[in-house]
């Protein structure tokens, strides 16, 4: 790769300027004051970025949890160590020290082959964190305890888990079990994920409840009344006026008498993206004169009791606590109401919209954060339904909420490999012979570019010389296009191109964040497997490097994926940031990155572009032992075989047909090339087993495909 040589070495350079590496491009030399190759952001958004104490500062792993804001939407989870890797604190703010998880080792333990005591998995990975799922239930229930005995209120609350949310056997079966002491239930919003909470709550509390959502049609109420009859405490929703003949009608036949709940369409309306079910137009719901309709026909057939519950949704993701007391409030006086009325009322179930924060900015005013924590969300409501109630005289009802993604979201990482697109090759400063053969077949326009981009860096000018740089790869490329400029020529000045990017940049870190200074690394999944709601509705999530916290990060970085799709990136990230701080990547070692907050929707949305299917998990508990965890299950992830059956292929029909072709190639063959037929028919069978992902070779950090 040719390089910009023809400086005259006797001309004097501006005050720290050396030449890096011979006859190269002359460069500031590095300063204290500079993080190399990261860009420092000046201005006052809220993206990932450099602060100047950061600048001025030997790197530590403090530096690291305040650069990617893991004190903000990690806590009280997540944090950085003194080894520089990503620490798991698996009971909240209870986690003593030494109960801490090293996320990094448990990656090590699983992808270490099963011959070293590992379990010789390839990633992508998900990491499950049971105890992290039972420290949000508890402190759920600990804020709704807490915030009712300090304001008096007379009743009670018992949330339900929205299995839509993640539909995963092992969760549902952890939250049942988790919830049963305080009488925790399900929601389903379809006829098999009813028939997946009927099965879970047979092992849960008596009490818990088990709220059916979602459009209803006769088979959907049957299997309702059904476990209503298996002794389950089932209460039926109408999310439409026509669903109550179904109610009564399949009721009296099956001779089961049903607790009926309704779903209220507020005035209140959430202005983000979550809220477009909220509102007088939301999809879900019932106005008040289709409410006042469901009460008279409900009293005509002697059936008003039967009326126990009401439900509403504000919407996901409710920022503020300003907007939930005033939709809890305008239910809450709804719900008086149908007490006036007769009706059998007991249960206020005030739906989802319980937040998280994804940026660590604890902002209310953005779809990526909220502005309160779980103490002041509990205190909203109790308020809010205690006071309505007391001016009505109304019995204080018991409190249900359907707060999914905040249970979940903390339990899940997905840990992947990333690699740069531009690994840094060993000898590839170029030299003064490189320059010869480029110059030579240069245009007079290009060199008089190239001599004025040399003498803009001489001078500092960062950005005149960067003008002049692509100027002249402009101008090359369209003499190319004409068949005047070859294609090693071109090769050439690409090359010359990306080395005086980068040495600009090491010049002048603060020169800006455009794409000229970013690098893509490739990452090991799919983002519409793994990230759909990043693709589909540009959902942020924190995502990090997973170790190497000691290191000072010197690359701005974007991610694309496997995929075969333009869309198959991240470029957009917490806090608005265009690009990503990482590390250079070290030969012959991985370098993990890890997607956090995710344990809500992704799995149950991810889709099979390109056959990627679903990556491996582990469940990872907290131990006494000497790593402070163990590894209590592990979960396949689905091989070429299992996303080929998805699309209704048959692997073995499949299979056969390759086999036939095989002995027909190989038909009158010789000793010798019967065992490389054999060698043949056995690689493809394996295939058929292998991951769709990508496997790095033992000792390598490229990725090949291969037999897993």
């Amino acid at each position: 790769m040719p390089a910009l040589a023809c400086v005259d070495a006797a001309a004097p350079l501006p005050p720290g300027y050396v030449f890096a590496g011979e006859s190269a491009l002359p460069t500031a030399l590095p300063e204290r004051s500079k993080l190399s190759g990261v860009v420092i952001d000046d201005d006052d958004s809220t993206a990932v970025k450099v602060t100047a104490a950061m600048a001025t500062s030997p790197w530590s792993p403090d530096l690291s949890a305040s650069l990617y804001k893991i004190n903000g939407w990690g806590a009280p989870y997540f944090s950085v160590n003194a080894a520089g890797n990503i620490s798991v604190r698996p009971h909240g703010v209870a986690t003593m020290p030494h109960a801490e998880i090293d996320l990094m080792k448990v990656v090590r333990k699983v992808t270490e082959p099963k011959s070293l005591g590992g379990l010789g998995l390839q990633l992508p990975l998900i990491v499950r964190l049971p105890d992290v799922l039972r420290d949000r239930l508890e402190s759920l229930h600990s804020a709704f305890e807490s915030a009712i005995h300090s304001q008096g209120y007379e009743s009670h609350y018992q949330g339900v888990y929205p299995v839509k949310c993640n539909q995963d056997h092992y969760i549902v079966e952890d939250i049942v079990e988790y919830g049963r002491p305080f009488r925790f239930g399900l929601e389903a919003g379809s006829k098999p994920e009813l028939l997946l909470a009927m099965s879970a709550l047979c092992k849960g509390n008596p009490e818990s409840l088990l709220v059916c959502n979602g459009y209803k049609d006769q088979e959907y109420i049957s299997l309702a009344l059904m476990a209503r009859r298996l002794g389950l405490n089932t209460v039926i929703v109408l999310e439409q006026e026509e669903e109550l003949d179904l109610v009564i009608d399949v009721s009296r036949k099956i001779g089961v008498r049903p607790v009926i709940g309704l779903r209220a369409k507020l005035r209140t309306k959430h202005s983000g993206h979550f809220g477009s079910t909220s509102g007088e137009k939301g999809k879900f719901g019932l106005t008040t004169l289709q409410i006042i309709s469901v009460v008279r026909r409900l009293e005509r057939a002697d059936m008003l009791d039967c009326l126990q519950l009401l439900h509403f949704h504000i919407g996901s993701q409710i920022p503020s606590v300003d907007l939930l007391s005033d939709g809890v409030g305008e239910a809450a006086q709804i719900y008086c109401e149908l007490v006036r009325l007769g009706a059998g009322m007991r249960v206020l179930d005030i739906g989802g919209g319980l937040g998280i924060d994804y940026d660590g900015s604890g902002s209310k005013m953005s779809d990526m954060s909220v502005g309160y924590n779980l103490e002041e969300y509990a205190a909203t409501v109790v308020q809010a339904v205690r006071c309505a109630c007391d001016r009505k005289f109304v019995k204080h009802p018991v409190l249900c909420s359907e707060s999914g993604r905040a249970l979940v979201s903390h339990h899940s990482v997905l840990v992947f490999e990333a690699a740069p697109s531009l690994p840094v090759l060993d000898g590839a400063t170029p030299g003064q012979h490189d320059l010869i053969f480029l110059m030579e077949g240069l245009s007079d326009e290009a060199r008089s570019d190239y001599r004025n981009l040399t003498a803009a860096a001489v001078r500092g000018d960062y950005d005149t010389c960067l003008a002049y740089t692509e100027q002249m790869k402009q101008r090359c490329i369209e003499e190319f296009k004409e068949g005047s400029l070859g294609l090693e020529h071109l090769a050439a000045v690409d090359g010359l191109c990306e080395l005086v990017t980068k040495v600009v940049a090491h010049g002048n870190p603060a020169a800006g964040s455009d794409s000229p200074t970013i690098r893509s690394y490739h990452v090991n999944l799919s983002i519409f497997k793994s990230l759909p709601d990043l693709w589909a509705i540009e959902q942020l999530f924190p995502i990090v490097p997973i170790h190497r916290h000691c290191d000072r990060p010197t690359v701005n970085g974007v991610l694309s994926d496997l995929t075969c799709d333009s869309d198959g990136k991240v470029d957009k990230f917490i806090g608005g940031g265009r690009s990503l701080p990482l590390h250079e990547c070290r030969r012959g070692e991985a370098y993990y990155l890890g997607m956090f907050l995710g344990g809500a929707y992704q799995e149950a949305l991810g889709g099979l572009h390109n056959l990627f299917g679903s990556p491996n998990v582990v469940r990872v508990v907290q131990s006494d032992g000497p790593h402070c965890f163990a590894i209590t299950g592990t979960v396949p992830g689905q091989s070429c075989a299992d996303v080929l059956r998805a699309m209704q292929h048959e692997p073995a029909l499949m299979f056969e047909a390759l086999r036939v072709r095989i002995e027909e190639c190989f038909h009158g063959a010789s000793a010798a090339e019967e065992e490389e037929e054999e060698s043949v028919a056995h690689s493809l069978a394996c295939s058929f087993d292998s991951t769709p992902y990508l496997i790095a070779a033992v000792g390598d950090d490229e990725w090949v495909h291969c037999c897993a």
